[in-house]
């Protein structure tokens, strides 16, 4: 007996700033989710069991036993097979709410591909774990007026800022440059799960206010949160700077690829290579690395491994090496095993 959307969001259709009126627009609602790690695989999963018809996920990373601590869409089976988490995402939401569309894509959000992933959804929701990615969403978001909500988590602490295109504050206009020196990452400073579901609760019922319609309940602040230290703090982000790169002088150079390299360190002792764009037959390109070293496959990864290094490719080309920082190294063995 199929399940009534009546009976599912009974609770929260009796929450009257939803209402019934509330859930219908949810129900038509478009979003994307950039990055289904911890903080987006906690984002989508609260948003899709709250009835967002529908979700697209865009995720370049694949599922390992390292994450099933804090990335609560994820099953072990799915670290084994190394599943992509977009797909692995999509299919996790399929199993508690088959009345969400999920469109999962396995790339690497990039200026190129931008507008073909982003400009049909009316908000957009940060699930990355880099100012690179971060920077190229502010840019769409500014230059297409598209909203989008910031949240990062890493150790015991978070942050949260949603971005209305010329009302409120961009990320441009709080941080105008990447952090430098020494960057804590989940990697090198370890992440408490409670912290990742802290911070994605508060943007996810943030995305709700937007898509029911009750824009001005929403937060115009950039909220920082410890939960270890118990301490908590805002920065005011009500008004756009008029000496913003960004939002005031409109020079969007993440979106224009200038400032995109194209080898990046990618955490936990890798280099992702992103600039080949060409169809990898894993079947063949199996039989290719066997002499090589051990190789396995599915339909949406091929690993690799020669010691002391680990190969991911994606059906694109990209690649994902493990066991170097040297973006040199990477490019080496990238062309002696795959081609360049």
């Amino acid at each position: 007996m199929p399940l009534s959307s009546e009976d599912r969001y009974s609770r929260q259709v009796l929450f009257k700033p939803i209402g019934p009126e509330g859930q219908k627009r949810l129900a038509t609602a478009r979003i994307a989710v950039i990055g289904c790690g911890a903080t987006g695989s906690a984002l989508v999963s609260l948003l899709a069991r709250a009835g967002v018809g529908f979700v697209r996920l865009i995720d370049r990373d694949y599922v390992e036993a390292s994450n099933l601590q804090r990335q609560s869409l994820f099953e072990e089976a799915d670290a084994v097979e190394s599943l992509p988490k977009a797909i692995a995402a999509a299919r996790q939401i399929a199993t508690f709410n088959s009345d969400v569309r999920i469109e999962p894509h396995v790339v690497d959000l990039t200026p190129d591909n931008a507008e073909e992933l982003l400009s049909d959804v009316e908000l957009i929701l940060d699930g990355t774990d880099n100012f690179e990615t971060r920077y190229l969403i502010n840019d769409f978001s500014v230059s297409h007026n598209v909203p989008w909500i910031y949240t990062a988590a890493v150790g015991s602490y978070g942050v949260a800022m949603n971005v209305l295109p010329a009302e409120t504050a961009c990320l441009a206009c709080i941080f105008p440059d990447s952090p430098t020196g020494v960057v804590e990452t989940c990697d090198t400073s370890g992440i408490l799960n409670s912290a990742v579901n802290l911070m994605a609760s508060i943007s996810a019922t943030e995305a709700l206010k937007f898509l029911v319609g009750a824009r001005d309940k929403m937060r115009r602040t950039l909220l920082s949160w410890d939960i270890w230290a118990n301490e908590t703090s805002e920065v005011r982000a009500a008004r756009p700077k008029p000496d913003c790169r960004t939002c005031g002088k409109h020079d969007f150079i993440h979106l224009e690829g200038k400032s995109r390299p194209h080898v990046t360190l990618c955490g936990r002792n890798s280099v992702q290579i992103h600039e080949m764009h060409r169809a990898i037959n894993f079947g063949e390109m199996s039989t290719r690395l066997k002499p090589h070293g051990l190789v396995r496959h599915n339909d949406f990864v091929l690993k690799f491994w020669r010691e002391p290094y680990e190969l991911t490719l994606f059906p694109d080309g990209r690649a994902i090496i493990k066991g170097t920082t040297d973006t040199a190294i990477a490019r080496s063995l990238y062309a002696r095993f795959i081609g360049s």
